[in-house]
């Protein structure tokens, strides 16, 4: 199993500490950043890759927002736009979901 530098795909200290939590347990992304079976390691705690899928903005509920540590998918959004400079949501958007379990 290829190992990722955890910066790679959590690309803020906030999002690496709440993984490690457990209050974030997949992220979208704007392109692929890793494979089903890449591993990442958080505070000592192994992380595997268990599923890549390409969606859109559109595809996105509110289990999607929890997942990722907020509350709502308009909260999630918010986040979105206030993270990104120039970023503007669009249903039709690519993005790609990676999910991750921890393992012992």
């Amino acid at each position: 199993m290829p190992e990722l530098e955890p910066d790679i795909l959590l690309p803020s200290p906030r999002m690496r500490s709440q993984v490690s939590d457990g209050e974030i347990t997949q992220i979208h992304r704007g392109r692929a950043y890793a494979e089903v079976g890449d591993t990442f390691v958080v505070d000592d705690a192994m992380f595997e890759v268990v599923d890549v899928t390409e969606r859109t903005l559109g595809d996105l509920t509110d289990a999607d927002a929890r997942r990722e540590g907020v509350e709502s998918l308009e909260a999630y959004r918010d986040l979105l736009e206030r993270a990104h400079e120039n970023f503007e949501w669009d249903d039709e958007s690519e993005v790609v979901r990676h999910r991750f379990e921890r393992r012992e």
